[in-house]
């Protein structure tokens, strides 16, 4: 499917613009990279960086892309010829899916000709801000959980696009499962659900319900106790499903005391192993303060979906190198580093990351024993550079990165950035 419409109308004026006066092949390097974490939060988590690859990849522009911008007046006759031979010829190189990120880490380097790079911002853009928001604020949430099972289940409160893409960033950063069959089917994510309130409002009795859902599924699934009363509902539930039921489900109230409630009442009846699943608005704080209570499976959605407060990354691309010649913003509160730049993160012998340290691509600072550079090459002339890691590998670097972080870092607090970094 083509992406090529997925840019912006100044990318093209800056494109017609640029062909006319002849710069645009002149080579260049454009850099992503976030100025600031959002307020309070002390790392973020590159995420969506396999989603970039396949959408320059389809980067294309169909007939019917050029008709409408014909139709439309968007640019000249000449820049319609030149947009109908676009593929990406350039290189890229990034900090692979998985890896932490800082404030000014060069997360994403685009190296081609002005025309070819320029058109890609908006489209490299969407995807690192949505998904690096999500799986950072997902992160969170899999840290506060400690180990228990995490399930994704915000489609219902964001685009239907963006529903699957944050399934992902979510399955990334740690969560268990996703409710969207969807996110199933391209991304391979384990899939879990149960019945909404719904089910049991339409049959007369809960009873009913629960016995219908019994049936067709079996004594291993979930069911939801709290459309009515919650004791009442897990007294009914045990009754039809057995001491073996799989889980209960409590979607509203006081959490951690129904929670409480709910595993003496299930140990009262025999279900000793019956799995309390909580849902119904938490984020990452919330889920904190439950890790106390006899909870063994959280159910997250529209904080997860919305970033937790935080719904993009804030990065930015910028043109930080023309002609092998650095060039760089100095509007207030907006400047930039010029120069194509790398890095890499310095850590202790026990493994505890110290600094991020970023420097000019040609001039690499001695490197200490337990250093590591972060950047990988994604795309050499075009062309995705192959075994790059899958989402699975993805994942577990992420484990791996957090591991690294200094204790502090990982409080849900507000802070500084857990490590510093240092630019040469």
């Amino acid at each position: 499917m083509s992406t090529s419409l997925f840019t912006d109308h100044y990318e093209l004026t800056m494109l017609a613009a640029a062909l006319r006066d002849g710069t645009a092949d002149r080579p260049c390097v454009f850099e992503v990279f976030a100025r600031r974490l959002p307020e309070g939060r002390r790392y973020g988590v590159v995420a969506g960086t396999g989603r970039v690859l396949d959408a320059i990849a389809d980067f294309t522009f169909a007939e019917r892309d050029l008709e409408l911008l014909e139709r439309t007046d968007v640019v000249d006759r000449d820049t319609l010829s030149w947009l109908a031979d676009y593929r990406f010829t350039g290189d890229v190189d990034g900090y692979p899916e998985g890896e932490l990120y800082f404030p000014g880490s060069p997360i994403l380097s685009v190296r081609a000709p002005f025309g070819v790079g320029v058109v890609l911002e908006t489209l490299v853009l969407s995807i690192l801000n949505h998904d690096s928001a999500i799986a950072s604020a997902a992160a969170r949430m899999v840290g506060a959980a400690n180990g228990r099972r995490m399930i994704e289940m915000g489609s219902r409160r964001t685009h239907e696009e963006a529903a699957v893409a944050a399934a992902r960033a979510a399955y990334l950063a740690g969560f268990t499962a996703t409710s969207n069959l969807e996110a199933a089917r391209r991304h391979g994510i384990p899939t879990a659900g149960t019945c909404a309130h719904a089910f049991t409002l339409l049959h007369d009795s809960e009873e009913e319900a629960f016995r219908s859902q019994v049936e067709a599924l079996g004594v291993d699934t979930t069911l939801l106790v709290d459309t009515y009363d919650i004791t009442n509902g897990i007294k009914t539930a045990v009754q039809v499903a057995g001491p073996s039921l799989g889980a209960v489900r409590i979607d509203s109230g006081d959490l951690g005391v129904l929670a409480r409630q709910a595993r003496d009442q299930l140990d009262s009846l025999g279900a000793k192993n019956t799995r309390i699943v909580v849902s119904g608005d938490l984020d990452e704080y919330a889920i904190a303060m439950l890790r106390a209570e006899p909870v063994d499976a959280y159910g997250v959605g529209t904080s997860l979906v919305t970033g937790s407060g935080a719904p993009t990354a804030g990065m930015v691309y910028k043109l930080v190198e023309v002609d092998g010649r650095p060039v760089a913003k100095r509007s207030s509160h907006k400047e930039s580093r010029g120069g194509r730049k790398e890095a890499l993160r310095r850590h202790k012998e026990t493994g505890t990351a110290l600094e991020e340290v970023v420097y000019p691509h040609d001039a690499r600072p001695e490197m200490g024993a337990h250093d590591r550079l972060l950047a990988v090459p994604l795309i050499r002339a075009g062309q995705r550079v192959d075994g790059l890691d899958t989402l699975a590998e993805s994942r577990e670097r992420l484990r791996a990165a957090l591991v690294t972080v200094p204790w502090e870092g990982l409080k849900l607090s507000r802070g500084e950035p857990a490590i510093p970094t240092t630019f040469l």
